[in-house]
């Protein structure tokens, strides 16, 4: 699954709702347990009647909460084929309270003898329930005694008055209803407005409220009216409409109409992971309980049906009224968890292309396919398929892939197989918006999705809590499929800046957890939406980064190839992955590792928490210790986590062989450098590792003069590493802060943006507005930046002046130039005043001028002209709160740092 929100899991508002109303009650039951146990014993509900539709089966009191209890499934059954029946009861216009309806049919292998079925369902009303066999024979019923519905542990226990016997197979009918609701879980419905509908489409026709006799004037010309021509007052519009701005007429009274073309529309799609198919389907709801499915879907004729598969039949029926509906048929699907079946129902368009058979087909409102907006997503598509196919030597399975872009989704994106969601913004990109952080994005989020054909799809994980073997792997590879398809993008350092970067500032608090967790620890729901966040996605990442660098990529690709061949269509743990690496590493003899890649990599994925590497000079000694906050009292030494680091490094600009430090602390002759202030070290070249370096005095100011004589000879990603890993350590109490400004006082020969950012991110408070009345700090940072930032400066500013146009490939330069800007035009340097003017003069006569200078006028260049009290601004500005600002940089320090 994509980001939601950032990295993590979203969670809907039914599920908040019900989990908020549930702490509050445990509270009160706590508080008053005794008057409420007397009152509950006088005052009990008479128990709610048996459904009439299957006497003796009990419908559950409404919808549970369907984020996963803790407890796993018995494994007497276990799921073979699933045939599946949804039956969204929508039609267009319709209002709600809208519902669903089902059958499935799952067939089982019983592997122990047993008279009880326990299986999955949540929020569903159970409608009835067949044990039919052992297959072959489908005549044999096993009579069900009872259906009962466990609503806490979100269960359906069939209790049968025969027993199953251990190696035959039996099939498992149960009907059922649900609601659907519009939180973007489970099943859901979602309304939205199309403007390329035509205006026929999409009006739900209310009867005129003038008393008398009514009848539409027959004109296909708009806008209907009414042939009554009263003028009586207008009537409210129903909820179901939404805004009066998408109806012009209604029965002859006109409402405003600035839009005239939107109209709304209804889509009905899906959201199953992690734990939610259990909300529309009775199922056996874990990852490793894999099956095939035989989908078909009953919609309304005006939409269409999407799944899994390709679909294989479309047919008609009517239902109890008489009401036609249509009948969506899919093939069957490949063996797969239930949480990646997926459904959309929707009246959308689509382009399409086929790579080495694969059909793909992008999906999206009928506007922004005619206006070309999923274009450059289907261009890019077929290319990121086939380089993962030709990296990972292994074919993707499916015939087909839709892409969809929805209006409304919790998730950035999700991988379902053959049937990937995306919310629109992560998918749709303006032809006219030529920029290169546009494009960036949807090819991450691209790259990341299609990855999970092979990590997710393919192998999946045996349980949530290596869930970081689809996600951490996905993050890895959705950056080598990014950078494939937009070669200008640099792998390296967009890694660095946007994975590696971030996760460190995450982990490194007490009681983060290990990347890896025990399965028993993932008990209850709040454990297993937890996983959903930066430690799986991004440290997953960093670490797959760090093991493809000491083990080469030649060799973690061919490992990979062997893990995907093995447990394809199947599931795997960590534990599985370290031996197939091992394997490999075992069959040759370029590289040597010190230890097992299992007790290599345990050290990294089942400790929390990261080490800080110390090196000093005079004796070659390395030592680690875990990166923890000194300053926090709850910071003690008794945190011993050690961990098998590989150490890339070099000596004077020259690389060398890849060192290891298995032990707390270890002497390394070959890092004991002369009295020459030209000799120095640089460890954990280009990121290859995932931990901060802390070098002695003696190597920091040789590195410093280093960085001021000639900064090209550290490489840009391990110039970056160097100054966020002391403005980190000065933070959390290793080192001062004269030190880390040691390492900026070369930054007038920098010239990567990425790592102005950084400095600046640490050096520059939060909200500029509020800090110009701080006239102490001000000076004091306005004359150590200013003149160093000024080379920087004018070099974009010429852009900005001349060919702004060329910006447009310039990633870093749409991420980061209204930070540098902001800052310059905030320390008062006078040709950013000015030019921030200019730029609103020239934005003001024409509202459509380039990009990168709309981005810089609606942010930090508005503290500029706010300076200079262009007061017409003033509800026009703002400031971004998305940047942090060193709090160790205090005042009795300044005076002589800053010069």
């Amino acid at each position: 699954m994509g980001p939601r929100g950032g990295r993590g899991l979203y969670v809907g508002r039914r599920t908040a709702a019900l989990l908020a109303a549930l702490l509050l009650a445990l509270l009160a039951a706590l508080l008053a347990l005794a008057a409420l146990y007397g009152r509950c014993r006088q005052e009990a509900p008479t128990p709610p009647s048996p459904s009439p539709a299957a006497p003796g089966f009990a419908a559950p009191p409404g919808p549970a909460a369907a984020v996963g209890s803790g407890r796993r499934l018995p494994r007497q059954l276990l799921p073979l084929h699933y045939d599946l029946e949804l039956w969204p009861r929508v039609r267009p216009g319709q209002a709600g309270p809208f519902t669903f309806s089902g059958q499935v049919n799952i067939t089982v292998r019983c592997r122990q003898d047993t008279d009880t079925a326990v299986l999955h369902s949540s929020g569903l009303r159970s409608l009835r329930a067949d044990v039919r066999g052992p297959l072959p024979g489908m005549g044999t019923a096993v009579e069900v005694a009872e259906l009962r519905q466990e609503v806490a542990g979100e269960l359906a226990v069939l209790e049968l008055r025969g027993r199953l016997r251990a190696g035959r197979r039996y099939v498992l009918q149960l009907g059922f209803e649900g609601r659907l609701e519009e939180d973007l879980d489970g099943l859901f419905l979602t309304r939205y407005t199309d403007q390329g509908r035509s205006r026929q489409q999409g009006i739900r026709r209310y009867p005129c409220p003038v008393p008398g006799s009514h009848s539409l004037a027959q004109s296909s010309s708009w806008p209907h009216t009414c042939l009554c021509s009263t003028g009586s007052s207008l009537p409210p519009l129903p909820a179901s409409v939404g805004s009066t701005q998408h109806l012009k007429y209604v029965f002859g009274h006109e409402f405003k109409d600035v839009n005239p073309m939107q109209f709304q529309s209804m889509l009905i799609a899906s959201q199953l992971e992690p734990t939610y198919a259990r909300t529309v389907y009775p199922c056996f709801d874990e990852p490793a309980m894999k099956a095939t499915f035989n989908i078909r879907i009953v919609h309304d004729p005006s939409y269409v049906a999407l799944s899994n598969m390709p679909a294989i039949d479309v047919s008609e029926m009517a239902d109890e009224n008489g009401s036609l509906w249509t009948v969506t048929t899919f093939n069957t699907s490949l063996k797969m968890s239930t949480y990646l079946t997926a459904f959309v129902v929707c009246d959308f368009d689509y382009v399409t292309r086929t790579e080495r058979g694969n059909e793909i087909r992008i999906w999206a409102r009928k506007e922004a396919v005619r206006n070309g907006y999923v274009d450059y997503a289907l261009n890019i598509t077929g290319p990121i398929f086939s380089f993962l196919e030709d990296l990972l030597n292994v074919s993707y399975p499916l015939p087909k892939t839709d892409l969809v872009a929805l209006p409304e989704f919790g998730a950035g994106a999700m991988e379902n197989w053959g049937l990937i969601t995306f919310q629109e913004s992560s998918l749709l990109y303006l032809p006219s918006d030529k920029f290169t952080s546009r494009k960036a994005m949807i090819a991450i989020i691209m790259s990341h999705e299609l990855g999970h054909q092979w990590f997710g799809n393919l192998v999946t994980m045996n349980w949530w809590n290596d869930l970081w073997l689809n996600e951490g792997l996905t993050s890895y590879f959705e950056y080598l499929g990014a950078t494939f398809v937009e070669p200008k993008l640099s792998l390296d350092k967009i890694f660095y800046d946007h994975v590696v970067q971030p996760v460190l500032r995450e982990d490194n608090e007490i009681g983060v957890r290990s990347l890896s967790e025990s399965e028993d620890k993932i008990k209850d729901s709040f454990a297993l939406m937890s996983l959903f966040d930066s430690i799986t996605y991004n440290k997953g990442a960093s670490i797959t980064w760090m093991l493809s660098c000491f083990l080469s990529e030649k060799l973690f690709i061919r490992a990979l190839t062997l893990y995907l061949e093995e447990f394809s269509f199947s599931n795997a743990n960590q534990d599985d992955l370290w031996t197939h690496i091992q394997m490999v590493v075992d069959a040759q003899d370029e590289v040597q590792l010190p230890a097992s890649v299992k007790q290599i990599m345990d050290s990294w994925t089942c400790q929390n928490g990261f080490p800080v590497l110390t090196l000093n000079l005079t004796t070659g000694t390395i030592s680690q210790e875990q990166f923890l906050n000194k300053k926090n009292e709850n910071s003690t030494d008794s945190y011993n986590n050690t961990w098998i680091i590989p150490i890339s490094w070099m000596r004077n600009g020259s690389s060398q062989p890849l060192l290891w430090l298995d032990k707390s602390s270890k002497v390394f002759p070959e890092m004991q450098v002369s009295e020459s202030e030209y000799d120095w070290i640089l460890l954990n070249v280009n990121l290859s590792g995932y931990y901060r370096v802390n070098y002695d005095q003696l190597n920091l100011k040789r590195l410093a003069r280093l960085l001021e004589n000639d900064p090209k000879a550290i490489p840009a990603v391990s110039r970056i590493q160097l100054i966020d890993d002391a403005f980190a350590l000065t933070q959390f109490g290793y080192i001062e802060i004269e030190t880390a400004l040691e390492l900026t006082k070369y930054l007038a020969k920098e010239d990567e943006l990425f790592i102005w950012n950084v400095v600046l991110s640490n050096l520059v408070p939060k909200n500029l507005e509020s800090t110009l009345k701080n006239y102490e700090l001000y000076p004091l940072l306005k004359k150590y930046l200013l003149k160093r930032m000024l080379p920087i400066y004018h070099y974009y500013a010429s852009f900005i002046h001349q060919n702004v146009d060329a910006l447009e490939d310039d990633y870093f330069a749409q991420l980061y130039l209204e930070k540098l800007f902001g800052t310059a035009c905030w320390l008062g340097l006078q040709d950013c005043l000015n030019l921030s003017s200019e730029l609103y003069a020239k934005w003001m006569d024409n509202p459509d001028y380039n990009f990168i200078v709309i981005i810089l006028i609606k942010t930090k260049l508005c503290l500029s002209v706010k300076l200079r009290s262009l007061n017409s601004l003033n509800t026009f500005c703002y400031v971004p709160e998305r940047y942090s600002y060193y709090p160790s940089l205090t005042l009795h320090k300044t005076n002589s740092l800053f010069n």
